[in-house]
């Protein structure tokens, strides 16, 4: 006996509406997450999706009547409305695990907040605040001035200024101090960074003209000398950040630049990158640039990173003489950079940390500061707790030695000694490994190398490993 057939039309009129769908359990549970106006228009998408599809095929052919009753199409209109309610909740800001091992994941938020700075912003920052308020005389206050204290202070500048990141920074500073002429920089320090940021784009938007002055690996007092002109407003030196150039290289000392630039009247500022307040040489971070060092060898203003080895929220840092700091403050542009309240919160807390024990409050630098021996033994910890539930899933544990990176442009040829736990199964590959645990809650991003997935405890937080645990548990799950 024949299968009977059925038409489009038939099928057609056999779809749910957008109202059946929005009464649905599916829909009602993600109601209060997605709000009504987003969860109808995923209802029609569905909807629409399925009409599409059914009025594109050129013929149905024999199909079996019970697999396109409206029952079944329902439940199938559902489920695609279950699978887009879930990618939008997927799609959101979220939580995540870092078990990369990269202290400061430029795509992963970089520098994690301290518990002081995250208390600061939901206690102190995000309900009303005294953001530009002096509680003392109950009168208008200064945005971001307790920051501005605190940077002079660590840093022993004249004056501070705090803006919205370090490209803004730039920008801010090139506009005000050499817009009308020229600004003299290195071949070699014509960088690009992570998101298409360039110096010379930076430049050229903030009206200056650029000057380029010897080339890409050797750049010599005496380039910067003939390159200074009645023109010349600024001369600029741009710390490498995620590149180096190695071998047969040259460049004057900050010192010597600083002496050149302020003989021929002019005025030097250093775009510092990273923002090291402390020595970090003992962890390879010699290269780094300590802002109170470049302040003291010469230069009139720096700028650098609220986010990366100062452990903040995302800010650029001004700091310098006080009447170039006054200069940036006034013009019209700072209104349209400046900081918002959340972040100098975490800002002030960071920088109080700093003045206390920085090493042992800042997360960023405290992962920097973790021997190979200590991540060893975290992870062996972990893989004997979990060492039934790893047997159940069919996966091989073991712990291997690797490396761990700075990340953040900061010290790329810094390679941190550390300790892995490598993951392989019977059952999945490593890409399905890596999948699951991205999928868990909160996800938990790993490495994959030859054919294993590596998770590197240097940057997994203390009270976050009986989540990484319940993750790696999931991993027996059909």
């Amino acid at each position: 006996m024949s299968k009977p057939t059925i038409s489009k039309t038939s099928l057609l009129r056999a779809l749910p509406s957008v109202d059946q769908l929005l009464r649905s359990e599916a829909a009602v549970k993600f109601r209060r997450s997605l709000g009504v106006q987003r969860l109808t228009a995923v209802a029609r998408g569905v909807t629409e999706e399925m009409r599409l599809k059914i009025q594109s095929q050129e013929a149905l052919g024999q199909i079996a009547s019970e697999k396109y009753t409206k029952k079944a199409l329902l439940a199938e209109a559902v489920q695609r409305l279950e699978n887009t309610c879930k990618g939008d909740s997927v799609a959101s800001l979220r939580r995540v695990i870092n078990a990369t091992g990269v202290i400061l994941h430029t795509n992963l938020g970089r520098a994690p907040l301290s518990d002081t700075a995250r208390n600061a912003i939901v206690r102190e920052a995000a309900g009303y605040c005294t953001l530009e308020y002096d509680a003392a005389t109950g009168s208008r206050g200064r945005r971001g001035a307790r920051v501005e204290e605190l940077l002079i202070e660590l840093t022993g500048a004249e004056d501070a200024l705090i803006v919205n990141n370090c490209a803004a920074a730039a920008l801010l500073i090139l506009t005000v101090l050499a817009a009308d002429g020229e600004t003299v920089v290195s071949r070699g320090e014509l960088v690009e960074i992570g998101g298409d940021f360039r110096v010379p784009d930076v430049m050229a938007n903030s009206g200056t003209r650029m000057i380029e002055v010897g080339t890409t690996n050797r750049t010599r007092l005496d380039d910067y000398r003939r390159a200074i002109n009645k023109d010349t407003r600024l001369v600029m030196r741009v710390h490498p950040s995620n590149y180096r150039i190695l071998g047969f290289t040259t460049s004057p000392a900050l010192s010597e630049l600083a002496s050149l630039t302020h003989d021929a009247g002019l005025l030097l500022y250093e775009d510092a990158g990273s923002g090291v307040l402390v020595d970090l040489t003992q962890y390879g971070l010699g290269d780094e640039p300590i802002i109170r060092d470049c302040l003291s060898k010469g230069a009139d203003v720096v700028s650098f990173s609220g986010d990366k080895l100062l452990g903040s929220a995302q800010a650029g840092l001004i700091v310098g003489r006080r009447e170039i700091i006054t200069r940036l403050r006034k013009h019209s542009l700072y209104r349209a950079l400046r900081i918002d309240k959340l972040s100098l919160a975490a800002l002030e807390a960071a920088l109080e940390a700093h003045r206390r024990s920085a090493f042992q409050e800042i997360p960023a630098l405290n992962m920097l500061s973790l021997t190979r021996h200590e991540i060893e033994e975290r992870a062996r910890n972990l893989v004997e707790r979990l060492s039934q539930s790893f047997k159940a899933a069919a996966v091989v544990v073991d712990i291997v030695e690797g490396e761990s990176a700075v990340g953040g442009g900061s010290g790329p040829n810094v390679r941190l000694p550390t300790a892995l736990i490598a993951l392989e199964s019977k059952n999945l590959s490593a890409d399905e490994i890596g999948h699951r645990l991205r999928l868990s809650s909160p996800p938990v991003i790993a490495r994959i190398a030859d054919g294993r997935v590596l998770l590197d405890l240097r940057t997994v937080a203390a009270d976050e490993e009986s989540d990484l645990a319940e993750a790696l548990t999931s991993l027996n799950a059909e």
